[in-house]
């Protein structure tokens, strides 16, 4: 098991976020590609997969491309980006995914900027 399979309990496949999403795999792909979503490969057979935590009930957590560019633009990769929101932060408390999905946006982008300097 992989470093991010043991940080993140559960993934989605993409075609179950398209599934959730009530869209193609294709734009699954897309929100990918463009960076609305990460994907790592995990499993046994490295099946390209989300985090269900970055779904809520009305799509995709809307707090979460602009906060994914900031980290991007602070130098972190894909994976670091997705270690980063999900390992517990003694000084949030919590981990950084779980404030953003408690609508607390401002305060980790704030923080995911300070990582850049």
């Amino acid at each position: 098991m992989s470093e991010l399979e043991e940080l993140i309990a559960d993934w989605l496949p993409l075609p179950d976020v398209a599934e959730r999403l009530d869209v193609s795999v294709r734009d699954v792909r897309s929100l990918v590609d463009e960076r609305a979503l990460l994907a790592a490969k995990v499993g046994e057979r490295q099946i390209r997969s989300v985090p269900e935590a970055f779904l809520v009930e009305s799509g995709v957590l809307e707090s979460l491309k602009g906060t994914l560019a900031v980290l991007a633009d602070a130098g972190f990769s894909d994976e670091e980006a997705l270690r980063w929101l999900f390992t517990v932060d003694d000084s949030l408390p919590g981990r950084p995914i779980d404030a953003l999905r408690e609508g607390r946006k401002t305060e980790i982008r704030r923080r995911a900027q300070a990582l850049g300097w």
